[in-house]
């Protein structure tokens, strides 16, 4: 692969993936196509390479861009998404939009072009909640909120392409991610920033003994890389981080590492339906070669640092439309 498209590569896990294929394929050009809503942000990408970076300003919902963007392409690697539960429990109109007539779009598009590889990143979430095992990648989706009802759909979008048309489609589907330049509306980086500031963590209360997944977001993009490689066309490929925890348990490590007590936790009403725990079997990634290095404890510890030292990166995005939101959410917590 000489050219990739990679749509949301200025948010969270797509600008991660973006730095470690210009670091590891020294051969590769990368465009970025990116709506810069709220999460998209230039600045995770601004040490990157312009000779070999291109940024397109663009929407997925509008195919005529996407098939401008993505011409001479060999692959294109999906992130573009609306990927707040929270918000999609708010409305849901722009994740469906996004999320499935996107996904259309982009799978009409590489349908056109020939493009040899189209990566669908989705999450464990289309699973739904388990109790006691892992999801296979067989396994019956049963997805319980918006957002993922809307990654299922658009799952399904790409993979019909592959049945019907052939396009050598691949979806991934990644465990709770973390790291450095996460919107801070995500649990991890949202109780750091306030740790940091003395305001109070928002943990939901009958959620708190939750369990998710944790996988570190340059291991997240190291599996996509692999699965985009090595992956068998019309398959789908789970990326679990393998450190289950209860959202307590992190609150506390985060509460131990900026050097606060817990008198910081306050409990609001718990979200909606709320998945008590996802897991996921990555057997079939393993085998192509690939796993999570990150140990939990030092991901957390260098993510935390990561925020700690970078105020300049966070404290700009938590003074604009994210205190709207915050408020919508959370009203005044105290």
């Amino acid at each position: 692969m000489k050219k990739i498209m990679v749509t949301g590569g200025a948010g969270f896990i797509g600008s991660a993936f973006v730095r470690w294929e210009l670091a590891q394929h020294p051969d590769l050009h990368i465009v970025t196509f990116d709506k810069l809503t709220y999460a998209g942000n230039l600045d995770n990408l601004k040490d990157v390479d312009p000779a070999r970076h291109t940024f397109i300003q663009g929407d997925i919902a509008d195919r005529e861009a996407v098939l401008a963007a993505a011409e001479g392409c060999d692959a294109i690697v999906n992130f573009a998404a609306e990927s707040h539960v929270d918000r999609s429990i708010l409305g849901a109109d722009e994740f469906l939009e996004t999320n499935v007539r996107g996904v259309y779009n982009l799978a009409e598009s590489a349908k056109t072009l020939g493009t040899a590889r189209l990566l669908l990143v989705s999450t464990d979430e289309v699973y739904g909640s388990i109790e006691s095992g892992s999801f296979s990648e067989t396994d019956r989706l049963n997805p319980r909120n918006p957002y993922s009802a809307a990654k299922a759909g658009g799952d399904m979008i790409g993979l019909s392409y592959f049945s019907t048309f052939g396009l050598p489609v691949l979806v991934t589907r990644g465990s709770n991610t973390y790291g450095p330049y996460q919107y801070p509306e995500k649990v991890l980086p949202l109780f750091v920033t306030n740790a940091v500031d003395d305001e109070p963590l928002p943990l939901y209360q009958g959620g708190e003994h939750n369990v998710r997944d944790w996988l570190y977001v340059d291991d997240h993009a190291r599996g996509i890389d692999c699965v985009l490689r090595l992956g068998t066309p019309g398959e789908i490929y789970n990326l679990a981080g393998g450190n289950e925890r209860e959202n307590i348990t992190l609150t506390r490590r985060i509460l131990e590492l900026t050097g606060k007590d817990e008198s910081l936790i306050k409990l609001v009403p718990d979200r909606p339906g709320h998945d008590r725990r996802y897991s996921i079997d990555a057997t079939k990634a393993h085998a192509l070669g690939w796993k999570p290095e990150m140990d939990w404890n030092e991901g957390v510890a260098q993510t935390v640092r990561w925020y700690q030292d970078n105020e300049w990166w966070w404290r700009k995005i938590k003074s604009g439309e994210f205190r709207a939101y915050y408020a919508r959410q959370y009203g005044t917590v105290k």
